[in-house]
């Protein structure tokens, strides 16, 4: 099962605070043992939104939105992506994860399985499987 955990945006990530020497060292280690484990595809971490832009889609058209935006609750600061046995299974590693709230305030992540192939049914027929693997053979080529 592959997962992407989302940790959320808090009013330090938001405002550009950069991790310490030592929170980064900490997240080096669980990265580390991530990897070890086979668990950690990719990770990143996000900038802030002031330098962001989102696109919002109507039926008048489209539209730019800069950044920064508001309800950092509902932000995205950072993220990984897993290949699990279980649900179960990713929320054990997170309990691990060496996040160190700032100023009282907490850290929220989020754990979402990603849609697999026989999640869609007849809709996704055998043609539609086989672009998919040719798109992924793509952009495995292209990295």
């Amino acid at each position: 099962m592959k997962v992407m955990v989302l940790v959320k945006a808090t009013p330090e990530t938001e405002a550009g605070v950069m991790p310490t020497e030592a929170e980064i060292a900490a997240m080096g280690a669980f990265n580390e043992e991530l990897v070890k484990a086979g668990i950690m595809l990719a990770g990143e971490g996000l900038k802030p939104t002031s330098q962001a832009a989102r696109v919002r889609f109507a039926a008048e058209g489209r539209s730019v939105i800069d950044g920064p935006f508001a309800e950092t609750r509902e932000l995205v600061a950072g993220f990984w992506l897993w290949q699990v046995r279980s649900l179960d299974e990713a929320v054990e590693w997170l309990k691990r994860a060496p996040f160190t709230p700032a100023n009282g305030s907490a850290v929220e992540v989020e754990i979402r399985p990603f849609f697999e192939a026989e999640d869609f049914g007849a809709a996704f027929t055998p043609e539609l499987q086989a672009q998919e693997q040719r798109l992924r053979e793509q952009i495995e080529r292209n990295n």
